[in-house]
């Protein structure tokens, strides 16, 4: 291929080499969400047991006029104005988001405006959830590889605060809002990176907002809240839902699998990865994975405790907060995302002095 850039594609695998991330910005809502404060829907003691299974403490929740755009907005100022780029190098923004700002038109092009990048500036949205962002990364790369672009700019919000009902203990204590820009460019000082992506849309049903969109449209019957289960629950049809058994259980089966795929196809050393970022669905899922895997505790960063699960942003959100100051000279990291679809896919990455700012709160 051209520039020997993008080099093997099997079986939804792909390498790439001479592609990267350069730098990496976050901005998350000054709303603290405390779990532990009184709740007007449940005991003190349900309380307790659904944070010390789930580890979620605290959230940011977004008000009710700020969007996910706003949060990338912020991010993407802040890594355009730290790193000195040249808007009119940017030719591609991708923005990643379950909740846009509209259902036309698509949210990538307000923020192209917005950020005052040139009209030449390709923008497109995807609507995925939690592995989102390992599918915005993976396009990035192809497209650049392919020649042409300059810079590229994945924006990645999301607001999930405004789509989960508090008064479902399955979801009401778990989701929190978020965004941040990832700066993606071609230089020869990049490695190779691996991706695998999968889907099993059979699954559709174990995380689903089912109404709202055009299959079933808003009524006053869908956005109507209602008890839903014997423990007292309630959502709305508008509401996302969760199976959550179901979910651990593909979580535990795929991603370990998905895992290995990677490792055997990239034919990378275990032990020569620097880090491993973890999709933050909740502390036992991800415990689980630590430990079937045999990964070692301190290589794994975590802000489920802090930020709750973010969806698709919690990937390069972990990253800023956690590894910031750490990513200076040559960095290893493989990146697990999986839910929401369902979709799941690893990365396996090389950083060179990848430019991290501080977190922003809007």
């Amino acid at each position: 291929c051209q520039s020997c850039r993008i080099q093997i594609r099997v079986m939804g695998l792909l390498q790439f080499q001479n592609t990267g991330i350069s730098g990496l910005a976050a901005a998350v809502p000054r709303k603290v969400i405390n779990n532990y404060d009184p709740n007007l829907y449940f005991r003190e003691e349900e309380v307790n047991e659904v944070i010390e299974k789930i580890g979620v403490k605290e959230r940011r929740f977004v008000d009710q006029d700020t969007c996910s755009s706003d949060l990338c907005f912020a991010a993407a100022e802040k890594l355009i104005s730290e790193m000195g780029l040249n808007r009119e190098e940017i030719d591609l923004l991708i923005f990643i988001s379950q909740t846009p700002d509209y259902r036309m038109p698509a949210t990538s092009i307000l923020l192209q405006e917005r950020l005052k990048l040139p009209t030449s500036t390709i923008a497109f949205d995807i609507n995925l959830g939690c592995s989102a962002f390992l599918y915005g990364l993976t396009i990035a790369f192809s497209m650049l590889s392919c020649g042409g672009f300059r810079k590229a700019l994945i924006l990645d919000g999301e607001t999930r605060s405004k789509v989960y009902s508090l008064k479902d203990r399955k979801t009401g204590f778990l989701f929190g809002d978020g965004g941040i820009a990832a700066l993606v460019e071609n230089k020869e000082i990049f490695r190779n990176s691996w991706f695998s992506l999968n889907s099993d849309g059979s699954r559709e049903n174990l995380i689903k907002i089912p109404a709202g969109g055009y299959r079933k449209m808003s009524s006053c019957e869908t956005v109507t809240e209602k008890v839903i289960d014997e423990y007292g629950n309630i959502r709305s049809e508008e509401h996302g839902y969760m199976n959550g058994a179901d979910v651990f259980n593909f979580v535990i089966r795929e991603v370990p699998r998905d895992f290995n795929r990677l490792l055997d196809f990239s034919a990378v050393e275990l032990n020569s990865i620097d880090y491993f970022i973890f999709h933050q669905a909740n502390s036992y899922i991800n415990g689980f994975l630590a430990k079937k895997l045999k990964l070692p505790l301190d290589k794994i960063p975590s802000t489920i405790e802090k930020y709750g699960n973010t969806s698709s942003v919690s990937i390069p959100l972990t990253i800023v907060s956690e590894l910031r100051g750490k990513l200076s000279g040559h960095k290893r990291l493989l990146l697990s995302g999986f839910g929401v679809g369902l979709t799941w896919g690893t990365a396996l990455i090389d950083l060179e002095d990848c430019y991290i700012t501080e977190i922003v709160e809007v």
